[in-house]
């Protein structure tokens, strides 16, 4: 099954909380986010559905948010949002100056031209309203799917109902991928240092474990990763 064999419901069924059309809807971003490849294109995916399916959602992005003060928009459904972001500096619209969000899984601006800050330039470009929705978060940073409305006051409670449940399913997917990153990362630094170990046992006459400790000392003196050691002594070896 992919998920053209899924009918998409249109704006209109979205917003009159059809519950049928709307579990068919997810279902299909449901499939479409795990058939995405990669952390980026499931972020990419995940805006593009979260436009279609919120109501009154005209664009959406996808950012980090630092407990420090750094915001990094990593996804975004038009280039108005990647250009305010980069020329405002404040990543997810006024997401840095909802401390809620830190608790909460949701927040909302009514009339974006009164938040603090940048609010007023988004405004000048069209954004009223906002619908903050955290995806994941601990107590140094979160991610925040981040709908912006051009019409004031535009998120209901049912835009934050559809909302809370679509972005369930893009946490999940989103966490899957970081996982599986994680793991083929994992799997790859393995192979590097298995063979970076071998080439020391080679060279030098020794076995595993002294050609194990003798990457780590290099690490440590040269604060250097461990996998970026074994990653020269293998890079080395295939130039010789």
């Amino acid at each position: 099954m992919t998920a053209s064999d899924i009918p998409e419901i249109s704006y209109g069924s979205a917003h009159t909380g059809k519950s049928v059309s709307l579990a068919e809807s997810l279902a299909a971003a449901a499939i479409t986010l795990y058939e995405a490849e990669g952390h980026a294109e499931t972020a990419r995916a995940g805006v593009r559905l979260a436009r279609e399916i919120v109501p009154d959602a005209d664009h959406a992005g996808i950012s980090l948010v630092e407990r420090a003060g750094d915001v990094r928009t990593v996804a975004w459904t038009d280039e108005v949002i990647r250009t305010l972001d980069a020329a405002t500096g404040c990543g997810a619209g006024c997401a840095m100056g909802r401390p809620e969000l830190w608790t909460s899984p949701v927040a909302r601006i009514e009339e974006i031209a009164a938040c603090d800050g940048h609010g007023p330039v988004l405004a000048e470009n069209g954004l009223r309203s906002v619908l903050f929705l955290r995806l994941r978060g601990h107590q140094r940073r979160f991610s925040v799917l981040t709908l912006y409305s051009r019409k004031p006051s535009a998120f209901d409670d049912e835009s934050v109902r559809v909302g809370r449940l679509f972005s369930a399913h893009l946490g999940i997917a989103l966490d899957s991928v970081e996982v599986q990153e994680q793991l083929s990362e994992a799997m790859h630094t393995r192979d590097v240092i298995g063979q970076a170990t071998g080439i020391l046992m080679g060279r030098m006459n020794i076995d595993a474990s002294q050609a194990f400790d003798r990457l780590v000392r290099a690490s440590q003196k040269g604060n250097v990763k461990l996998r970026d050691i074994a990653s020269r002594i293998v890079e080395v070896r295939t130039t010789e």
